[in-house]
């Protein structure tokens, strides 16, 4: 199915639940690499960053019968964007995530709309010295869309995929004058979110 070898869709068959997809993504490391791995790769390599995980786990709802849907989470350019799944479960929002830190990870299926779930990425998406950069969201993107490119299975970078997130229209979040009137994050948070549960090795 999709081109995925018998061992790989027993895998993604077992993945049959965004909790499940979670745990899964949870066991294997971080990608520091810049690359853009498909689920395949993902799998072989036992690897991801936060947009190849989403991919991932995109993959694993899609075989479940479900839509391959990301959000594209814009920070300020000093700092770095953010890309989830999403699945719905009785008509709320929950997203899966694949992070190093302690924050900006799995979220319940309890928001009522997209911008509502963002929200509750905002206070967690902060500097190291503690300012809040979270700006902009896209609304969800299907990636059905590049079934016909293989997206699944490919042997290279899905690098369209990433240029395609980019390019897509944002929401903001904020005017200039909110943005002005925001309080830094407490130093308790700042030491918080720097917690990471892979270390990048020299």
């Amino acid at each position: 199915m999709f081109g995925f070898d018998r061992q790989e869709m027993k895998l993604l068959r077992a993945l049959n639940s965004p909790s499940r997809i979670q745990d899964y993504l949870e066991t294997i490391k971080i990608n520091f690499a810049d690359t853009c791995l498909s689920p395949r790769r993902v799998i072989r390599e036992k690897k991801a960053h936060c947009l190849e995980g989403a991919m991932m786990a995109a993959a694993a709802l899609l075989i479940h019968g479900e839509r391959p849907l990301l959000l594209d989470l814009r920070a300020v350019k000093r700092d770095d964007d953010h890309v989830v799944a999403l699945f719905r479960q009785d008509n709320h929002w929950g997203a899966i995530s694949k992070t190093n830190h302690a924050v900006l990870r799995y979220r319940e299926p309890v928001y009522k709309n997209i911008r509502e779930l963002v929200m509750s990425y905002f206070h967690e998406y902060f500097l190291n010295n503690g300012k809040k950069t979270l700006r902009e969201y896209s609304q969800p993107i299907d990636l059905t869309r590049f079934l016909k490119r293989g997206w699944l299975t490919s042997k290279d970078d899905l690098w369209y995929i990433s240029e395609y997130l980019d390019a897509v229209p944002h929401k903001k979040i904020l005017n200039s004058s909110s943005i002005a009137k925001l309080r830094r994050a407490d130093p308790i948070e700042i030491k918080a979110g720097k917690i990471v549960q892979w270390k990048r090795r020299a």
